[in-house]
């Protein structure tokens, strides 16, 4: 029986990190941590394309890795990134904008520890993600401690624990268990021929509110070009309206063709601006629901969704639309 064909994608993160008089920094090689593996079924070939740190991880390694992948899907059964853990679930959100109709899995991974370290559990982390990467649907996907997670689900809730990522709002698409990889859910079907997009607009904010945020610096920050935003809301995504008029500004930014998404502080469930007076009021001036996406999620969709030209109507369409998984509509 023929091997899978695989490819390791290594960017560094603590799973390649070794000790230094500056603190861990990434000094391992793809094929340094394919040695630790033995006995995989896997043909498994290997590019180093970065060693950063995630912390490091911006825009510009994001369009690296979809352009890596977009030009390796047809001669691979599937990909593994290997990847910093703090910044991977943004890294798997956006891959999965980037790369539209994705006709292969690719499975980022990581560890809480470097994989040449005792009791590391980079190991297992590694593995898993290779047999995702060759049994999983197409798709991103993010494996760790024993789940194999839909990237663009996911998000980090834990420093140093090994049980770091969760599925926010969707069930993992798999797990580890005494029988081998178990699927629980399942990834939506490629519709049309995978293509590559990497354009962005990244003069976007992510803003958290607080009792006493003054709305005007959301207007200070689009007259030094910012231009959208999305705010995590309280609860179901309310916003102040008495003093602080949060909803006044949203409309005055709505007016300006600046596009406001309001997503919840709260991990679980959704955003919902039709239930209570402080979410009617934003979403009378425009403000747009970023409904059970994580944070992660709703920021790359729009940092995509600009880049591509999109107007306000056109977000808000956009915002209406499960591109792939990444949010429940009703």
């Amino acid at each position: 029986m023929t091997q899978p064909k695989l490819l390791l994608l290594s960017t560094g993160g603590t799973i390649a990190s070794v000790a230094s008089q500056t603190g861990l920094t990434p000094g391992e090689s793809g094929e340094d941590l394919l040695q630790t593996l033995q006995n995989l079924p896997y043909q498994i070939d290997v590019a180093d394309i970065l060693a950063l740190d995630s912390s490091n991880i911006q825009p510009e390694e994001w369009r690296l890795m979809a352009e890596k992948v977009y030009q390796a899907r047809q001669t691979y059964a599937g990909i593994v990134i290997s990847h910093g853990t703090d910044t991977m679930a943004y890294t798997a959100s956006m891959l999965t904008f980037m790369l539209p109709n994705l006709d292969i899995p690719v499975v980022l991974t990581g560890s809480q520890v470097p994989m040449n370290v005792l009791l590391s559990d980079a190991p297992r982390n590694l593995t898993l993600a290779f047999t995702a990467a060759a049994s999983c649907a197409p798709g991103v996907y993010l494996a760790f401690d024993g789940k194999v997670m839909r990237g663009c689900r996911t998000v980090k809730v834990k420093t140093t624990a090994f049980d770091a990522f969760e599925s926010v709002n969707f069930p993992p698409i798999a797990e580890v268990t005494s029988d081998g990889l178990v699927f629980r859910a399942t990834q939506p079907a490629p519709e049309a021929p995978c293509t590559l997009n990497t354009k962005l607009d990244l003069n976007v904010s992510l803003i958290k509110l607080f009792p006493g945020f003054d709305p005007q610096i959301l207007l200070a920050m689009a007259q030094s070009g910012c231009h959208g935003f999305v705010i995590e809301g309280y609860g179901l995504g309310g916003m102040t309206f008495i003093r602080r008029n949060v909803a006044a500004v949203i409309g005055q930014l709505s007016r300006q063709n600046i596009p406001v998404v309001a997503a919840s502080q709260c991990l679980y469930e959704r955003s919902d601006l039709t239930k209570y007076e402080v979410g009617r009021q934003a979403l009378l001036e425009g403000a747009i629901s970023a409904h059970d996406m994580t944070s992660e999620s709703a920021i790359t969709k729009l940092m995509w969704a600009l880049g591509q030209g999109m107007n306000l109507a056109a977000v808000k369409t956009f915002f209406e639309t499960d591109v792939a998984g990444e949010v429940t509509l009703a």
